[in-house]
């Protein structure tokens, strides 16, 4: 059954691009974006990490931390992040059970890639938003003008 808006957010233990273990309740008591996307280092998922490497300083500033997942080795992803210059936390769900206990799973070519899906977090833990449409390169302004719309309510 996959999460919806009001549900907590499935905690997981998954390695990082740096193969450190990390956890979703580390970041409990700050605004988190939980980013899924297909495939390291292709034109979509290019497009989507740069836009939130752009407006980093921005979504930093808000109190947002970023957690980008993929189905890619914490090797693969430390590529990516060598390559795009990208300041954010990558987290390897290679054995796609973060992806499955956030319904993310089964996008392209089947279960071989995740769904494009975000997930907004409160700092209580809380799902606030879920975007299953993105819009890989104003990503970043779609999930600060989210955040701020929740904030107000």
């Amino acid at each position: 059954m996959p999460v919806r808006v009001g549900d907590p957010a499935p905690d997981f233990q998954v390695k990082d691009d740096a193969g450190k273990m990390r956890t979703l309740s580390e970041f409990r008591g700050k605004k988190v974006v939980l980013y899924f996307y297909p495939k390291d280092n292709t034109p979509g998922c290019t497009k989507e990490a740069c836009s939130f490497r752009d407006g980093y300083s921005t979504l930093l500033e808000a109190g947002i931390i970023i957690l980008g997942v993929s189905f890619d080795s914490p090797e693969s992803h430390w590529k990516f992040k060598e390559k795009q210059n990208l300041p954010f936390i990558l987290l390897s769900d290679e054995k796609k059970e973060v992806a499955e206990a956030y319904g993310a799973s089964g996008g392209l070519l089947g279960s071989l890639m995740a769904k494009r899906y975000t997930y907004l977090i409160d700092e209580h833990g809380k799902i606030v938003h879920i975007f299953k449409k993105v819009d890989v390169k104003n990503h970043a302004a779609e999930v600060l003008q989210a955040f701020s719309e929740h904030s107000k309510k």
